[in-house]
């Protein structure tokens, strides 16, 4: 595989419409947003959903759900042992790892567990992502809903269960920026590829592929366009802020509350002698 040799930033435009994008445990699962009401995704979230295109993808990921698993592997402690058993060279352990796992030479890990007695590795990966944040702040509904606990059968003569009172929130309407950058120096240490790269633009361009849940029904979240910056150097020509900033929404005359991305008027400042690849979302 050919080395990584060109910085890439890339930005991402994420329509959620009427899904909840991304519950908050601390806060009744509700859509996570931030003080002044605008909506967020976790770095954390976008990677899950990255490493699970990744899978679908056919290629090999360590951090893996406990419904996506598919190498019969109960913990990320047993998998890790069965690859690097015996290993006890902390660079040894480090390069093995990332020859093995994509999302690990991507993202990095950080490996210490309890049968390793003491022993523990980390890798520093080149793919960086930010946390998604909306253009606009967004509205939150809440809807009451009844769950049903019939899930055994009544003994004779016993009374049938009630049914219990709950919630469900999600966002009305919002457009997410996704932004991140690959980082050439890191890449060289974990052996990211060009090719690693060119799954990662794909991971995004289809993030929400067989991502569908009763809390983001299919349809509901989409990837709108993908902006793909890659540099002609290691260093990049332009910094990542600057370039992430290259990328502009703002809400078309008239509008105060979005309903659809057609709401906003994208555009993109020229940076001379960078220009991205304007790929289209599945």
């Amino acid at each position: 595989m050919s080395a990584l040799e060109h910085k890439i930033d890339f930005v991402a435009l994420v329509s959620v419409t009427r899904a909840n994008s991304n519950g908050d445990p601390l806060n009744g699962n509700r859509p996570r947003t931030d003080y002044n009401g605008y909506g967020e995704i976790s770095d954390v979230c976008i990677k899950r959903k990255i490493r699970n295109r990744m899978q679908d993808l056919g290629q090999p990921v360590f951090v893996q759900s406990e419904d996506r698993c598919d190498d019969g592997f109960g913990s990320l402690s047993e998998r890790a042992s069965s690859v690097m058993k015996g290993i006890k060279e902390r660079d040894v352990y480090a390069q093995k790892a990332c020859e093995t796992w994509l999302d690990v030479r991507a993202f990095g890990q950080v490996f210490a567990f309890k049968d390793t007695k003491g022993f523990s590795a980390g890798v520093r990966g080149p793919v960086s992502i930010h946390q998604a944040v909306s253009l606009s702040p967004v509205e939150i509904e809440s809807l009451q809903i009844t769950k049903s606990v019939n899930g055994e059968k009544r003994e004779k003569g016993a009374a049938r269960a009630s049914d219990t009172m709950g919630m469900k929130h999600m966002v009305r309407f919002g457009l997410y920026e996704v932004k991140g950058s690959i980082n050439v120096q890191l890449a060289e240490k974990t052996g990211f590829s060009q090719a690693d790269a060119q799954v990662i633009r794909e991971c995004l361009r289809t993030l929400f592929v067989n991502d569908a849940s009763s809390a983001r029904p299919d349809g509901s979240m989409e990837v709108c366009k993908l902006y793909w910056f890659q540099h002609n150097c290691k260093e990049g020509q332009y910094s990542s802020a600057k370039v992430h900033r290259s990328v502009k929404a703002a809400l078309k005359p008239g509008v105060e509350l979005p309903t659809s991305v057609e709401d906003y008027e994208i555009t993109l400042e020229p940076l001379e002698g960078l220009t991205p690849e304007v790929l289209e979302g599945l």
